[in-house]
């Protein structure tokens, strides 16, 4: 005879005892994590995305300044951020030192990560050997 208040044990149809839905909570809790690691790649991916617009961006910016700056630093350098907007990047820096164009450009991330911080890149342009 059992005591009183101790439950019965009662058997499934393989004759197990029930798992009280922790197949549940498991498959529940992987599919957190997979979603943790999923939003984690989606993040990683969004950051070298704008790491790339913002060196194509400098390149571009760059390119165009050197090819005003004969005409001299406030030209080039109009340049350089008009090419820079048009990809939707900002100029932070530019310095025009004979025909050689140095530049920085600032690319924010889309999405939330935005308002985290932005993808800077720096370039260098001008005639071969220039200094």
């Amino acid at each position: 005879m059992r005591p009183r208040g101790v439950p019965v044990a009662r058997s499934t149809r393989a004759g197990l005892l029930p798992d009280a839905g922790v197949a549940t909570v498991l498959v529940l809790a992987l599919a957190g994590v997979l979603a943790l690691l999923g939003a984690g790649t989606a993040s990683l991916a969004a950051v070298a995305v704008a790491r790339q617009r913002a060196a194509s961006a400098a390149d571009l910016a760059a390119l165009a300044a050197a090819e005003r700056a004969a005409e001299g630093r406030p030209a080039a350098c109009a340049r350089a951020r008009r090419v820079a907007r048009l990809v939707d990047a900002e100029l932070l820096t530019c310095s025009v030192a004979g025909e050689v164009v140095d530049l920085v450009v600032q690319v924010r991330p889309a999405g939330q990560l935005g308002r985290l911080g932005a993808a800077s890149a720096r370039a260098r342009a001008g005639p071969p050997g220039g200094r």
